[in-house]
């Protein structure tokens, strides 16, 4: 019996953590757009009662929403919304100079089943004088839209496994390639393309 309740319980765990990485996309018209896939990433990311520290995507929603509104952006926020290419970016100086800013992203591919979309929400760019700045709140996630389910399902994807050993990462708004950015002691950084295989990426 002891060993059919744990069974069970490692059932219910398995099967309730893998729930909590499945967004639901709600969109008017034939297809989603950029915009349907970030709301639902900016809803299911900031649902948490955290501190907003821990919760670096409520800037980018904020911003989205007085865009809808048609109000200005705060001082300092500029945000771009490419439906066409399936492209957002948001980006924040936090100072006159410009040395501190930060750089979020999100966008989206179609696959080459005609079945699913990629989409990629990137928050591994801000920078200090020049320099790439970590912390617990900075990663690059991909969910896989199932067209059929309007679903987005967490994925983890070949070439990305070194994310957090001083990279950065940049979507395209155009073509369909991710530029790594390596970076170096002392400022200086190589780069390197990822291409698009019709599913993922190959180094």
């Amino acid at each position: 019996m002891r060993k059919i309740s744990l069974a069970f319980l490692f059932a219910f765990l398995t099967i309730s953590a893998f729930a909590q990485d499945v967004i639901k996309v709600n969109y008017k018209g034939a297809k989603p757009t950029v915009t349907d896939f970030a709301k639902a990433g900016f809803a299911y990311f900031n649902a948490d009662d955290g501190e907003p520290g821990d919760r670096p995507w409520k800037s980018v929603e904020n911003a989205m929403k007085r865009r809808s509104k048609g109000l200005p952006q705060e001082e300092g926020v500029t945000l771009t919304v490419d439906e066409k290419n399936g492209y957002i970016l948001f980006e924040q100086m936090y100072d006159e100079n410009e040395s501190y800013y930060c750089r979020m992203e999100v966008c989206y591919w179609n696959e080459a089943d005609g079945k699913h979309k990629l989409v990629a929400f990137n928050n591994m760019a801000t920078f200090a004088e020049g320099r790439p700045v970590y912390t617990e709140t900075h990663d690059l996630l991909f969910y896989r839209y199932n067209n059929a389910t309007k679903r987005m399902v967490s994925v983890r994807l070949p070439g990305f496994d070194d994310k957090y050993d001083n990279n950065t990462y940049a979507l395209p708004r155009k073509g369909k390639d991710i530029v790594v950015t390596k970076w170096k002691d002392g400022g200086t950084c190589t780069q390197k393309t990822l291409k698009w295989t019709g599913s993922g990426f190959r180094k």
